[in-house]
Formats: structure tokens, C-alpha cells, sequence
């Protein structure tokens, strides 16, 4: 079978891989229809996600056709469609007794510390696979992995319809994140972005303002438009410098911070801003046995995931997927490699 490594930073290549077997931990074979290509997925490709592990076969937002099982399997059934879970867990560390494996000490995600879905098989453990519900498509169902990170950054924040709530950043991340925010009935929404077109679409999915950070100070901004106390639940979804200082300096009194970034970069923060205020400053990454409750809500008809992939390639032209991906074109929003023949 074959695979899209990198190999190291800014070198892909498609590789010869052997089919990988089901034993008694890996005991689901998962032909791989559907991977998305995520902003983390080019962060390893140009070696700035400081996770990563070189080479590596990437890709974690994976579906794909149960095509055997092992014994006494039940959850799936051959001829299923499934979704990957892509965290594994030790299990006995603090934080997995803690009921946090996402954050697990031992922590191996697919596609960063070990190799992902870009491949044509996937050996798995059957708690890892999830049902696609049958109104999504093949590449729209990889859109339920991104949604389950919207999920636990909600979760995380404990919103509540009291909140107001500010969403820095409105590309794929932010866009997720508003999609959930919404559910919990916040008294209002405000999304920041520098680009007039997103936060245009922003204000269409449900955003009651939006700011364009070029033009407006956000904290002066957001102070406005919350009666003057700012908001209660700020997100990060941007992760560029200066912005998690800009939640700080945004959000009110005894106020909740999200940040979901992953640079390693130094950035300005004060401890006054965050003291002066009590604020709850949380980091949310991956997603905590969220997948079912993202199906749940897709099923449910309260989240539309329909019409969110922008771009499909056939996996093997990966390089050209990721050469469009670098070159910022207006019309791309979600891209999907697929593994038709």
C-alpha cells in the first residue's frame, strides 16, 4: 500500500508501506476513504509544530470502510464507516485518572507522534472508531474530527447563556468554534479577523459583531460592544503573536481565556492583566471523547456539516494539495485527500 510521509520538514514523499495487520490491541483494518488536510497537518509538513515527530505518515482527521475485525468485536461491523479517534492514552497516568487523556503524560496522537491516516489502511483499536452519520459524505465526514475540537474548547470555557463570548480568529478553527458556541445561546457573539470577506461569514453563521483587528483596537472594541465590561469567554482561535494578550486585555472581570496555540514563540503577557482581573486562563487541545457527541449533534440535526469542503485530491497528489494549501487562494476553505481508485 502506499502513504504520504514527510520525511523531514518541507519534504513529502509517497512511500511504499506494508498493510498493516489486526492483533488483539489494533483489532479493527480501516480502508481509508476520506483524510482532511488541517492547518497542524502543514504546520508538520513545514516544521513548525513543535510536536511532531520526524518522518512521519500524517493525517488525523481520518474515514474510512471497516474491512475486518477481530474477535469479539461489536462496535463495528465490516462494511461500516467510520471516523478515527486520533488520541491514544496510556491510561494510569494523572491525567488520564483525571478523565483527561487528551492530555495524557504518554500522549500519542495519530498523524504527530505516530503515523496518521494518509495512508491507504489503518489498524485500529475498535473503541477508536465512531459511526459517520449517513446524511454526511465521505469528505464531509472529516469534518466531524475539527468539530470535536470546537467542542472541547467549549467545554473548557464552561460557556453558559450568560456569556458573551469572543472569537479571535475566524479561519477553519474559529469558524468551528462558532458553529458550537452558538448552541449554547450566549447573550452575544463577537468575532475578530483581519479579513472583511470571513468576518462577513462570520456574521452570516451567526456572529452578533465582528471586529476587523486592522482597522479597530479589539479590547477598546469589545469593551463597546459588552456595555463596557468586556467579555466573559474570549478564544483564541488565531494563536499568532499578540493575540493571546489581546483576550487578556479584551475579556472582563472574572472572565475565562482559551488558548489553542501551539507556537513555541515567545509572546507578551503581564501578570497584572491576568490578576487584576482573576481570570481563568485554560488551554484546550485535542478533544476529549468528544466524537460521539459531535455525531450526536450532526444526527440530531443541530450541527450542518455539510458544505464545508472547499478542494479534494487524490492522496497521491498530496504535494500539489499542499503547494495550493501554501499559496493562500481566496476560494480554498477545507481540503480533503481522498483514496479512490
Amino acid at each position: 500500500m502506499k502513504g504520504v510521509q514527510i520525511v523531514e520538514p518541507n519534504k513529502l514523499q509517497i512511500v511504499d508501506l506494508e498493510k498493516p495487520q489486526i492483533d488483539k490491541e489494533n483489532n479493527v483494518l480501516v480502508r481509508m476513504v476520506a483524510a482532511g488536510i488541517c492547518g497542524s497537518d502543514v504546520g508538520i509538513y513545514h516544521g513548525t509544530n513543535a510536536a511532531a515527530t520526524y518522518p512521519r505518515i500524517i493525517g488525523h482527521e481520518n474515514v474510512g470502510i471497516v474491512e475486518e475485525i477481530g474477535e469479539g468485536v461489536t462496535r463495528v461491523k465490516v462494511g461500516d464507516r467510520v471516523i478515527i479517534d486520533q488520541v491514544t492514552a496510556c491510561g494510569h497516568c494523572y491525567a488520564c485518572r483525571k478523565g483527561r487523556p487528551n492530555v495524557c503524560g504518554n500522549l500519542k496522537v495519530r498523524g504527530v507522534h505516530i503515523d496518521g491516516g494518509y495512508r491507504e489502511y489503518m489498524a485500529v483499536p475498535d473503541r477508536d472508531c465512531y459511526l459517520v452519520p449517513e446524511i454526511l459524505s465521505d469528505e464531509e465526514a472529516v469534518m466531524i474530527e475539527p468539530t470535536t475540537i470546537a467542542v472541547q474548547c467549549c467545554s473548557r470555557a464552561q460557556l453558559e447563556s450568560e456569556d458573551t463570548v469572543m472569537i479571535i480568529g475566524s479561519g477553519a478553527l474559529g469558524s468551528s468554534i462558532l458553529r458550537i458556541v452558538k448552541l449554547y445561546n450566549p447573550k452575544s457573539i463577537i468575532v475578530t479577523d483581519i479579513d472583511d470577506a470571513k468576518l462577513e461569514e462570520a456574521k452570516k453563521n451567526g456572529a452578533t459583531y465582528t471586529i476587523n483587528s486592522l482597522k479597530e483596537d479589539v479590547p477598546t472594541k469589545a469593551h463597546e460592544l459588552t456595555d463596557g465590561y468586556g467579555p466573559t469567554v474570549t478564544i483564541d482561535a488565531a494563536c499568532v503573536k499578540g493575540s493571546l494578550l489581546t483576550a487578556l486585555q479584551a475579556t472582563g472581570n472574572a472572565g475565562r481565556v482559551i488558548t489553542m496555540g501551539f507556537s513555541v514563540a515567545p509572546t507578551e503577557v503581564n501578570q497584572f492583566v491576568i490578576t487584576s482581573k482573576e481570570l481563568d486562563v485554560r488551554g484546550s487541545r485535542l478533544q476529549n471523547r468528544k466524537f460521539q457527541d459531535v455525531i450526536d449533534l450532526v444526527n440530531e440535526g443541530k450541527v450542518d456539516l455539510r458544505g464545508s469542503i472547499s478542494h479534494t485530491w487524490n492522496f497521491e497528489d498530496a504535494q500539489a494539495a499542499f503547494d495550493f494549501v501554501d499559496s493562500h487562494d481566496p476560494s480554498y476553505r477545507k481540503g480533503v485527500l481522498t483514496f479512490k481508485k
